[in-house]
């Protein structure tokens, strides 16, 4: 039989921290804070294999970030390095990286990335220590808050908006892990959906739609819930780059009620219906149990892999960080001598001089290795990858999933750029001026994932 348990820890940034990662924002610092981030774990263990899951609420985790945490989760809960799985929610709402174009606000940065793995292994252990056997369900349903990002003006220029014809992924999928009572102890909430609600205007750290979305599901009767944000490299809100946190909250508070329904009607125990008698009424009433016919599915299996992924041409890093050092000293001086129009165009070209050099990074040694962890918890088939990918990614590997039910995500256990499909190299726009990869990369993702999660049912 599975034991489980879910922990949680505030990772709250602290207000004044720089903020908001946006080419067209002119602010720096946070200057409030809009609800809590938090940490939330599931542990799982079937007496011999432990696993972890960690929902983290912030932009990405860098990959040196990501060995810290993991490393201190070993040392504080003894969960191996292998068996952890770190996702990040992607809110473009919280602290910036540790290498940014910003100036005020960076002396809050380091320290605050160096405070999360002792957050994060609490929030894991506390997890351990709450375990008690447990079921696992799943269940799908569909929102209509996303929508395909990639539009085009009538000359063909791709921007970032609402494409009502494009592909779009709009499954939530549901894992619920329950007590041998019934009682939940955690809800796994997978939906595609870039958390850009709230945009340049805003100033306030939130968590933007996935925390509005956990708040509802545990108001009815979910346990903690984790979100994990699922291939959302082409898919935004139909409502993005505001202000407004209202917008936010209610398009958040629909996913999160729409999941609530999903978990609500999971019952992680087969049941066959039983007549028990009929009672003379005024109508003959039909007494019925729900016994159960099976016992739950308690597997729990892990595959970590690779994908080798193409990579596309970059300058060398010491050109790179050149260009990224006079694109910041320009953005400085715009924004002691300039208009509010020419320090967005300075902000604009240092976060892309910001692309390059990482991107340089990433491929100075040629193809890249990509982690590809798939785990099976009961029914359910989790695989989860470091990049923002294409909607078609997730939606081809869950299409060749065995398992009920397949959360696929990305955003997780590090980082390494956007992933598009073949054919989108040829359109470009955003996405694929700022990746690292090459076409091809998606294709051969779509192969690794598909054989991981299939080995799991082996």
């Amino acid at each position: 039989m599975l034991t489980a348990g879910a922990g949680r820890s505030d990772i709250t940034p602290p207000v004044g921290i720089a903020h908001a990662g946006w080419g067209a924002a002119t602010h720096q610092r946070a200057e409030g804070v809009d609800m809590p981030f938090y940490a939330t774990a599931l542990y799982v263990t079937d007496g011999d294999l432990e696993i972890a899951i960690v929902d983290l609420d912030i932009g990405v985790l860098l990959n040196d970030d990501d060995a810290a945490i993991r490393a201190e989760v070993a040392k504080v809960a003894s969960i191996k390095p292998e068996n952890l799985r770190l996702s990040a929610t992607h809110t473009h709402s919280g602290p910036v990286n540790r290498q940014s174009w910003l100036d005020e606000g960076m002396e809050l940065v380091g320290p605050y990335w160096d405070s999360l793995p002792e957050r994060v292994a609490n929030a894991v252990n506390t997890a351990r220590h709450n375990t008690k056997p447990a079921h696992v369900g799943v269940g799908k349903g569909s929102s209509s808050i996303n929508v395909n990002r990639r539009p085009a003006l009538k000359d063909g220029t791709l921007f970032t908006g609402r494409q009502w014809d494009g592909v779009v992924d709009q499954e939530v999928g549901i894992v619920a892990i329950n007590d041998t009572d019934g009682a939940p102890i955690a809800t796994l909430l997978n939906f595609a959906c870039h958390p850009t609600i709230l945009g340049p205007a805003n100033k306030l750290l939130s968590p933007d739609y996935p925390g509005y979305a956990r708040k509802v599901v545990e108001q009815y009767g979910g346990g903690l819930c984790l979100f994990l944000q699922g291939a959302a490299g082409n898919c935004g809100p139909t409502h993005g780059f505001i202000g407004e946190v209202a917008v936010a909250q209610w398009l958040g508070e629909r996913l999160g009620l729409e999941s609530a329904r999903i978990r609500l009607e999971i019952d992680p125990v087969p049941r066959k219906e039983r007549l028990v008698e009929v009672v003379q009424s005024g109508a003959d009433l039909g007494m019925y149990e729900d016994d159960p016919a099976g016992e739950p599915d308690d597997t729990l299996r892990i595959i970590n892999t690779h994908a080798t992924l193409p990579v596309g041409d970059f300058p060398s890093v010491e050109e790179a960080q050149a260009g990224f050092d006079k694109a910041v000293e320009t953005l400085n001086n715009a924004r002691e001598n300039e208009s509010e129009a020419n320090i967005k165009l300075a902000v604009s070209e240092a976060k892309r001089a910001g692309f390059v050099l990482g991107n340089a990074t990433r491929t100075a040694d040629g193809p890249m290795a990509m982690p590809v962890q798939a785990m099976r918890i009961g029914p359910a088939a989790l695989v989860a990858i470091p990049v923002e990918a294409f909607c078609e990614i997730g939606i081809e590997v869950k299409g060749a999933s065995p398992a009920e039910q397949t959360l696929f995500s990305g955003y997780t256990n590090g980082y390494m750029g956007y992933m598009p499909m073949a054919d989108n190299f040829e359109e470009g726009g955003y996405e694929v001026v700022t990746t690292p990869m090459a076409a091809g990369a998606a294709e051969e993702t779509i192969e690794v994932c598909t054989d991981a999660v299939k080995a799991l049912w082996r």
